[in-house]
């Protein structure tokens, strides 16, 4: 989940503004430069914005061998086991931006793409991979994707206004945070595992034959979905 937000310092006094390091706050004011010259977007970057980006990187790997042998467990292992980098990613973008006291809203926005990509659509490509593909799977797939960008961009919305500690971080979580969808992928690993995959998921398929056809292991996404988007559920943060 996205925490670089809260990573920012707090204002300084005015008197202490020779304290604050060069480009801590403005480096990435030069992109709304008329002429910011060549490679602009590059040198804005912080590096937490660059650990961020890792983040995809990992996560294309995953994708990338969801694309193999659906009856190739080897591949389809190596597919779920790159999710947890993308955790570590995150992680490590969060502490980075505190650790530099650097932080930005083009990094706020990246983090939050990379979420989105990393525990939405990673676990859902996965899904599909083992064999979660009927048309109405691909509608409740699309439907927990859609509720981890609702959960997101509604974070980046009220980050804000909600309560904080005395470091400056968000008190507590609304909803779960979208990185707990890799509850979903340990699951999933543990059924190639057992070989429960394609014809053999648990639980079947209900209204086998029908336009309705779908496997009710697909509530767990679901479930995931409903939970990350609740404003009743508040978590609070480690």
């Amino acid at each position: 989940m996205s925490r670089r937000s809260s990573a920012a310092p707090s204002p300084a006094p005015v008197s202490d503004s020779s304290n604050v390091p060069d480009g801590a706050h403005d480096k990435q004011k030069t992109l709304l430069e008329p002429d910011s010259g060549h490679f602009s977007l590059i040198r804005a970057l912080h590096l937490a914005d660059l650990v961020t980006e890792l983040n995809v990187m990992s996560i294309f790997a995953s994708m990338r061998y969801c694309l193999g042998d659906p009856h190739d467990n080897k591949e389809l292992y190596t597919a779920l086991a790159f999710m947890p980098f993308g955790l570590f990613f995150d992680f490590m973008d969060g502490k980075i931006a505190r650790w530099r006291r650097k932080s930005s809203l083009m990094g706020q926005e990246l983090d939050s793409l990379a979420d989105l990509i990393s525990f939405g659509v990673a676990p859902a490509a996965a899904a599909f991979a083992i064999g979660i593909r009927t048309p109405v799977d691909h509608v409740l797939l699309a439907f927990f994707i859609l509720c981890g960008l609702t959960r997101l961009a509604r974070f980046n919305v009220t980050v804000a206004t909600l309560p904080k500690d005395k470091t400056g971080k968000s008190q507590y979580f609304e909803g779960t945070p979208i990185p707990t969808t890799l509850s979903i992928a340990a699951v999933m690993a543990y059924w190639v595992s057992k070989g429960w995959i394609l014809d053999n998921i648990p639980l079947g398929v209900a209204a086998a034959g029908s336009a309705f056809e779908f496997h009710p292991a697909v509530g767990l996404f679901v479930l995931s979905g409903c939970l990350m988007v609740s404003r009743s559920i508040q978590i609070p943060k480690p």
